[in-house]
């Protein structure tokens, strides 16, 4: 098999006349996207080399606690991301959202770890940190689109709900179906990808992995993978978020807080 094609900074430099012509075309239709391509530009080369230095770093030290102490760094960015989308006017969303992500993080990837993948130490950076920032990726997205969903039909919906508890419902009862419909949207995006992957355009992980050398089947083998994981970790989500979501537009009396 052919080795990789390594990309040095000539490469990488001669990449960048990509958004050079972007800006340009932008200035020569008057968009005005020109500050703002250049502006993307530059923080994806920045972030995206402070990240390869991480990683490379993490990788060689190929100790759990650093392992573990990146996940948490990327747990709680993924987090305050998704409780931004939803609403910042909510009290303790970010708590529970911090969790729900959490949770469904954690059993998704040990689940995957240690009954699939299999690799010697259950905290190999090469496995562990990959797998579990897509899923956390998903999931922020996944958990933003629900809560944001379930927030402003909950806000728009107050005499319904009122007229629930006023013929004895249970807060729960009274938007169980506002929760339903935030979850439906929430996993979406994710079922639109299964149903179309592999037909429109190459998943992402597929095409690194085929660049990287690897052998076609075992790259679909683990996209396959991954969308079961993507697909599981973005439904606990948002069933988690949604849940704690509904418990702070009521009080202690069960009565719905404006």
């Amino acid at each position: 098999m052919q080795d990789l094609i390594k990309l040095d900074l000539v490469d990488l430099a001669i990449a960048i006349g990509l958004m050079a012509i972007a800006i340009g075309l932008s200035a020569w239709e008057k968009l005005g996207l020109e500050l703002n391509l250049a502006l993307a530009t530059g923080r994806t080369i920045l972030q995206l080399l402070v990240l390869g230095y991480v990683f490379d770093f993490i990788f060689a030290l190929d100790n759990v606690w650093a392992v573990l102490a990146i996940l948490a760094v990327m747990l709680t960015i993924t987090a305050i991301v998704a409780r931004n989308r939803i609403s910042q006017k909510v009290p303790r969303v970010l708590p529970w959202v911090w969790g729900s992500i959490f949770v469904s993080t954690a059993l998704t990837v040990l689940y995957s770890n240690f009954l699939i993948v299999q690799p010697e130490r259950w905290y190999e950076p090469r496995y562990m940190i990959p797998l579990a920032g897509i899923v956390l990726g998903n999931a922020m997205n996944a958990a933003a689109i629900a809560g944001e969903r379930l927030v402003n039909t909950i806000n728009s919906s107050h005499l319904e709900i009122e007229t629930h508890l006023s013929l004895g419902a249970t807060p729960q009862q009274a938007v169980t179906q506002y929760r339903r419909e935030a979850i439906r949207a929430g996993l979406i995006p994710t079922l639109n990808q299964m149903m179309l992957i592999g037909m429109v355009a190459l998943p992402g992980i597929t095409t690194g992995q085929l660049l990287a050398g690897v052998t076609p089947l075992e790259a679909v083998s683990y996209e396959i993978l991954l969308m079961f994981m993507v697909a599981f970790a973005n439904l606990l989500t948002t069933l988690l978020v949604t849940k704690g979501l509904c418990r702070q537009f009521f009080n202690s009396a069960a009565q719905l807080v404006r």
